[in-house]
This record gives structure tokens, C-alpha cells and sequence, in this order.
């Protein structure tokens, strides 16, 4: 599957926000990348408002467009607001629960973990890093993996114990996906009706 391989700190200075990861540079440079970027303060339309907040989700979770508009389309057929559980089902992607039990630093990370068959979930490996995770769901480091360095040193620094969602045991390098967040509980700065109203054009 494709995805963005480009330098991750022009894209969170498009935005203005830390959306591929924290960045030193964005710190200094909290602007747009090129010789008019601390000028690009015009105003933007409806359109391009909208557009700006889904490319932001994208880069987020690391989704390209024909998999958003899929995501996006089952959201639309659930129960509920369309744009929560848009949120819920990027939320519940494999590479993005890694990423928020604290075993990878980044999504791109996580997402490595995932494809080089590091996790397992329900005792088995899983190697799709968009497979969708169900309330209960158990995943966590396959036994060979337990001692890699980049594992322990992000284990070491990042904690999923401020998710309320998830559940970890470091002993057992294992983890739990209790449910579903709610809107509130999820951290990204991410307007989700802009999204849907782009969706509804």
C-alpha cells in the first residue's frame, strides 16, 4: 500500500501543528514551507477550509484518499454522528493503537512495526496496518520481538495509561482495546464536521 514518504516537518508547517509527530523546526518556523509561506495569510475559502481539515486528518493517521473516502463511507452508515465515528474508526486502526499504547514514538513507526510483523493481535500476527480493532481486542509484541531496542525505548518514554480506552501491561509487553473513544478523550485538532460537509457537497 502507498503512502506519504516525504519530509514530515513541511507538512506540520503547512498546518502550523505537530500533525506527522513534534518537531523542533516547527518551534521555529511555524509557517509554511517556501519564500511566500510567512506571507500565506490570506483568506481561504469554504472549500478550501474544508479540504485543509481533511488533508490534516490524512497526514494524521497516515491515510491516502481512496482508503479516507472508504473510511469516511462506513462511518457514514453507522449509527451516531458520522464525523465521531469517523474519528472512532481511524482511531481503532492497528498502526494508530500501536502508536498510542506508547510501543512505537510515531504512527510512521508503528506502522513499520506492523508491516514487519513485530505485533500480534489475539495471538496472532497482523501485518495490515489499517486492520480495524474490535472492543476486546488484545494486541501486543510477538515473543521474538520483545527485546528489540526501539520497542523498549519507546516503551520506556511513551505510556498509554493517559487513554482511557486502552489498557497496557508492560510486564507482558500486551495490551487491551477496551472500546471505542469518545470525541472528547481523542487529542487530535481535527474539526470532523468540515470534513463531513466537504463529504456532503
Amino acid at each position: 500500500m502507498a503512502r506519504y514518504t516525504g519530509p514530515s516537518v513541511r507538512i506540520s508547517r503547512r498546518f502550523g501543528e505537530p500533525v506527522m509527530g513534534d518537531s523542533k523546526v516547527l518551534a521555529k518556523k511555524n509557517y509554511p514551507a517556501g519564500q511566500h509561506g510567512r506571507n500565506k495569510k490570506r483568506k481561504q475559502s469554504e472549500y478550501a477550509t474544508q479540504l485543509n481539515e481533511k488533508q490534516k486528518a490524512k497526514y494524521t493517521y497516515g491515510v491516502l484518499e481512496r482508503q479516507f473516502a472508504k473510511t469516511f463511507h462506513e462511518a457514514s452508515k453507522k449509527e451516531g454522528i458520522t464525523g465521531e465515528n469517523l474519528l472512532k474508526l481511524l482511531e481503532s486502526r492497528l498502526d494508530n493503537t500501536v502508536y498510542r499504547m506508547g510501543i512505537a514514538p510515531t504512527r510512521r513507526a508503528a506502522r513499520q512495526l506492523v508491516l514487519h510483523k513485530h505485533i500480534v493481535v489475539n495471538g496472532s500476527v497482523v501485518n495490515i496496518p489499517s486492520f480495524q480493532l474490535k472492543p476486546g481486542d488484545v494486541l501486543g509484541v510477538r515473543e521474538k520481538s520483545k527485546s528489540l531496542e526501539s520497542i523498549t525505548d519507546s516503551l520506556s518514554t511513551h505510556s498509554a495509561k493517559k487513554f482511557t480506552w486502552l489498557e497496557w501491561d508492560n510486564a507482558q509487553l500486551s495490551g487491551k482495546f477496551v472500546t471505542y473513544p469518545q470525541r472528547s478523550e481523542i487529542p487530535e485538532n481535527i474539526e470532523v464536521q468540515l470534513i463531513v460537509e466537504l463529504y456532503s457537497k
